[in-house]
């Protein structure tokens, strides 16, 4: 499940991608226009600047701005930043590996197997949608998704 830090950097990224390039958006801004806490979203801020997807610009006209074009942002790279690995488990996951200590057999486990097919299936939609995508409203991906829940 996505958490509250990476739905409110997601909303921050998307506010900062409507935003003329050149413009730099004070905090208080994203906060109030998307009901986030401002003090969580600071941290939740400097923590993307940290990874060089913002840029931020002290004193007058000072707030932050995307460092890069939103083509380029990618929604799974901003998830890992802020949630980690997109593994539902850690025996799947390509960037945070560990074996699970109740598993007699990886290669015999059927609960990985399906368990590396959903982390495959979530990489291939957020790593193939932009943040572009995103404002577009287009998704960046092809795949037609049916949730009959």
């Amino acid at each position: 499940m996505l958490s509250k830090k990476a739905k409110y950097g997601l909303k921050a990224l998307l506010y900062l991608a409507e935003q003329p390039a050149e413009k730099s958006t004070l905090i208080a801004d994203i906060a109030a226009h998307d009901g986030i806490p401002k003090k969580f979203l600071d941290m939740i801020l400097l923590e993307m600047r940290n990874a060089g997807l913002l840029l931020s610009r002290k004193g007058k006209g000072g707030g932050y701005a995307l460092a890069l074009p939103a083509e380029r942002i990618r929604i799974g790279t901003v998830i890992r930043l802020l949630d980690g690995p997109l593994a539902p488990v850690s025996c799947v996951s390509k960037t945070a590996y560990r074996p699970c200590e109740d598993c007699a057999s990886e290669q015999a486990c059927r609960i990985r197997l399906v368990m590396g097919r959903v982390r495959d299936a979530m990489a291939e939609v957020l790593d193939a949608t932009t943040l572009a995508d995103v404002c577009r409203g287009t998704g960046g991906h092809p795949m037609v998704l049916n949730y009959d829940i």
